[in-house]
């Protein structure tokens, strides 16, 4: 069976609300993720994208569809933000999932979610 797929977003904030470091932390996530197009500039991948929150913060964009080319790729991302207590949001959905489960579904509410 295969497990629940969402898009999700990486926030640049541990679940205590301090910054992650280094400052270029979502440029060099995304950069794993990116490759060099015929003009030989690196272009980030349509499915994990960096950028800032509304808030200024630095996140990463993570496109569900990812899990359909690269599942590993996918799982690495989700388990880099578990590891290094980052915050996920989950944009598709009003609330988090909870942390009942394995698998994307265990994935951190944010600090002061419901």
């Amino acid at each position: 069976m295969k497990p629940t797929v969402r898009n999700f977003v990486i926030v640049g904030l541990t679940s205590e609300g301090k910054r992650f470091r280094p400052s270029d932390w979502a440029e060099r996530l995304c950069g794993i993720m990116s490759q060099f197009g015929s003009d030989h500039k690196m272009r980030y991948s349509p499915y994990v994208q960096p950028g800032p929150d509304e808030n200024g913060a630095k996140t990463v964009r993570v496109d569900a569809r990812l899990y359909d080319i690269e599942p590993l790729a996918y799982h690495f991302l989700l388990n880099f933000a578990k590891d290094n207590d980052l915050q996920l949001r989950f944009p598709d959905e009003e609330t988090p999932p909870s942390d009942d489960e394995d698998g994307p579904e265990n994935a951190r509410k944010e600090k002061g979610s419901p």
